[in-house]
């Protein structure tokens, strides 16, 4: 069995299914590990979710936060924004079982050496803790997810303190897993910049670059970063690759070294969006 993780999707169910004919994927061989942000902005969100949820458990999904953002326009808790494609599937006929199935997944999957994420973790985070602070989430998920949606948002607090608690707690975990590009080396983050790194001497890095982060023995698979295109380093994988801009969607083989394989795309949305 091959395990491909596949980068955000954001709605490009074309290149997506495109993308699976280029891997020559078999549902009965092959595994699909997905970064998250399997809708918005592109064309066929609906289409990609029917697509991945009949995969069953051949496809590993974390929620990203378009993801989320779906959810909570569902639950009746945040408006529409101007860039959001959602409409199709908020009046599908289908749509209670495919936000049911999505409201399920994970905020992180761990499986050997691997952490799956949809956009990093902070330094002070091990992978055991990461996987228990998104059980900590996916618990609030299923007791009231219309109470966790509608103190979701926002970007306080911007600091990991092992005593935080109720929804600040589940909020910062939630901004971490799903909105994480830059923090310090003790764990404040910075949720607003979306472009390139800051240069020196700004003490905010891309959250992989610090040295001494605790999930450093692991092999970390994200998304949520098109301004960094495609990022492999030792215990890192970076994978978005811009699909929605007009970038590219990509996959790679996550049990073999070899060459990305990648579906360049049509431009769905206009950069600057969030």
């Amino acid at each position: 069995m091959t395990r491909y993780a596949i980068g955000d999707v954001q709605g490009c169910d074309r290149e997506l299914r495109a993308l699976l004919g280029r891997l020559k994927f078999s549902a009965d061989r092959d595994r699909l590990w997905f970064v998250g942000d399997l809708v918005n902005r592109g064309p066929g969100s609906l289409e990609t979710l029917r697509l991945v949820h009949g995969l069953g458990d051949n496809a590993v999904v974390v929620l990203g936060n378009h993801d989320l953002h779906l959810l909570a326009l569902a639950y009746g808790v945040q408006r529409r924004r101007r860039s959001d494609t959602l409409d199709e599937v908020l009046s599908a006929p289908d749509r209670d079982a495919l936000l049911e199935w999505l409201l399920t997944r994970p905020l992180a999957h761990g499986e050997g050496s691997d952490l799956l994420v949809h956009a990093g973790v902070v330094p002070q985070w091990t992978v055991a803790l990461t996987l228990s602070l998104a059980a900590e989430v996916a618990a609030a998920l299923r007791h009231d997810p219309r109470e966790l949606f509608a103190h979701m948002y926002g970007n306080e607090p911007d600091r990991w303190d092992a005593r935080l608690a109720g929804m600040e707690r589940l909020r910062f975990i939630i901004n971490v897993l799903t909105r994480l590009r830059l923090c310090t080396a003790d764990g404040r983050v910075d949720i607003t910049l979306k472009g390139p790194p800051p240069q020196q001497p700004s003490p905010l890095r891309p959250w992989f670059e610090h040295p001494r982060r605790a999930t450093r023995a692991a092999r970390v698979i994200f998304g949520h970063w098109s301004a960094l295109g495609l990022v492999q380093r030792p215990g890192v994988i970076g994978l978005d690759t811009g699909c929605v801009w007009g970038g590219a969607l990509t996959a790679v083989d996550l049990d073999v070294e070899r060459a990305p394989l990648s579906v360049s795309c049509a431009t769905y949305q206009r950069v600057g969006f969030d």
